[in-house]
């Protein structure tokens, strides 16, 4: 296995992380950047390093000095619409942590990169001391995501079981806090 740097980002590390996200959005979603989805990709700093209680690692690959993978942690609720209404209610915001941009590059999946960043990022939540619950969303169709986050946490809404028009197909998760 290569050697692997678990970090916080840093200003340097930003445009490596841009292209992590920026590689998922446009290979595993296929939905490419939308601004109002991805605004925190293309400003990573405003949205995970300047404020206090939010935070963005990355995962550098030692042999060449590239971003391998990223994971972001903030505390932003899940906004409706487009989410459903219950789950903004039951994780608002402020007291929510939300795990973001889990991402790893193909050739450094399952290694168990996606499981050491959440296990960094639980303990970043554990230590704020105000999160009260650990939420996350995810797309089924990200290789390996549904199957990550049932080992971790408990689905609490299946969109797909929604029906035709009912939901965006997005499975929402909540992690155990540590």
């Amino acid at each position: 296995m290569h050697e692997i740097c678990i970090r916080t980002a840093t200003p340097d590390d930003l445009g490596g992380a841009r292209a992590v996200m920026l590689d998922a959005v446009y290979r595993d979603f296929g939905t490419g950047y939308v601004p109002h989805w991805h605004a925190d990709i293309i400003d990573p700093e405003r949205f995970y390093l300047a404020p206090p209680r939010h935070t963005l690692l990355v995962a550098v690959d030692e042999r060449d000095g590239r971003v391998a993978a990223t994971a972001a942690l903030d505390a932003r609720g899940p906004a409706h619409p487009p989410n459903p209404r219950p789950l903004a209610e039951r994780y608002p915001s402020g007291e929510t942590a939300q795990l973001r941009r889990v991402y790893v590059r193909p050739e450094h999946r399952r290694r168990g990169l996606a499981r050491q960043l959440v296990g960094e990022l639980m303990e970043f939540a554990a230590a704020d001391g105000d999160y009260r619950s650990v939420y996350l969303h995810t797309d089924p169709a990200s290789p390996g995501a549904e199957a990550l986050w049932r080992s971790l946490g408990t689905l609490v809404c299946d969109e797909r079981e929604e029906g035709p028009g009912g939901g965006q197909g997005v499975l929402h998760f909540e992690i155990p806090m540590p």
